[in-house]
């Protein structure tokens, strides 16, 4: 189960019902990019965006498969990025997980559900790297229902629904944002792959990789920096994919749900000039090479062609 306390951050905000859930831990000051909320008018077609806290907004991401191709040339090849000890602990295993049925009109159903898939979360992840003899410790979960304030900025923000927050560890979600950001989808494996790519982003946290990405894209020029957030995006959709593969079974997702999972990608891909979390094919090919190989290693969207990272 994950760990944390009720929380009422500040009176404001707790007069305005702000819901969640919040541990204490060692701020990292870093954040990352999450899923959100497409342009108003544009729910079933438009690019969602999100912020990083770094000052930007991002947009979100996608069956071809492969182990990643060559390695990139444009991409310093500097560790953890490409030489992670998560790369070499192989195959999550398989995950049993039990998950309420969701009524995505109902917020307490879906902050429900939400606890649930990030409770397996936690478990499946927490028992991968204690395994390995790593370190790992739970995010904080912020699920919103109202407006506030995070290490990383304010939430809502503009087009935002989900984000990972590196700088208190925070998993945060507007539990009505996050089904409008889906375009209301009725399916609740949408959402389960959604809380698992934020997750990822926890993951990659974990393992030092974020912090190097933080690193190499503070220094990079414009063209490089939105490469490396690709880089990093895909990387989330692959390790959301290898939590899906492993637990797929025990949360009753056949073919169909993968379908929709894989639908649900593409709507969430780069589609403007500002690309940050890769074309909608790439998306879509790191997301089910995660749930086919169920191993962080085919997610080492460092080493990958630039090709598979557009």
């Amino acid at each position: 189960m994950g760990l944390g306390v009720s929380l009422c951050l500040a009176a404001g905000l707790a007069a305005m019902g702000f819901t969640g859930f919040l541990a204490i831990s060692e701020l990292l000051h870093s954040a990352d990019p999450a899923w959100s909320r497409p342009r108003a008018g544009e729910e079933h077609s438009a690019p969602v965006t999100s912020s990083d806290g770094t000052g930007g907004a991002t947009a979100d991401d996608g069956t071809a498969h492969g182990t990643g191709g060559g390695p990139a040339t444009t991409v310093g090849q500097s560790a953890p990025l490409n030489d992670s000890p998560l790369y070499r602990i192989g195959e999550l295993g398989e995950v049993t997980c039990t998950a309420p049925e969701l009524d995505k009109d109902d917020t307490e159903s879906v902050e429900t559900f939400a606890h649930a898939i990030a409770d397996c979360l936690d478990d499946a992840w927490g028992d991968y790297f204690a395994g390995a003899g790593l370190e790992f410790s739970s995010p904080n979960r912020v699920y919103w229902t109202a407006a506030g304030h995070s290490p990383c900025g304010a939430f809502p923000s503009e087009g935002t629904a989900a984000f990972y927050c590196g700088a208190n560890q925070g998993l945060y979600l507007g539990l009505e944002d996050i089904v409008a950001a889906s375009a209301h989808n009725e399916n609740p494996e949408a959402y389960t792959f959604l809380i698992s790519h934020e997750y990822g982003h926890h993951v990659q946290g974990q393992s030092r990789i974020l912090a190097q990405f933080h690193s190499e894209r503070a220094g990079a020029e414009q063209e490089e920096a939105d490469e490396l957030s690709r880089r990093n995006e895909l990387q989330a959709n692959c390790l959301g994919g290898v939590f899906l593969g492993a637990s797929g079974d025990s949360l009753g997702y056949g073919p169909a749900e993968r379908r929709n999972i894989l639908d649900d990608v593409r709507l969430r891909s780069d589609r403007g000039r500002h690309r940050t979390h890769g074309s909608a094919e790439n998306g879509r090919m790191w997301t089910a090479h995660g749930m086919d190989r169920v191993d962080p290693a085919s997610c080492d969207t460092w080493n990958a062609d630039e090709g598979l990272v557009r």
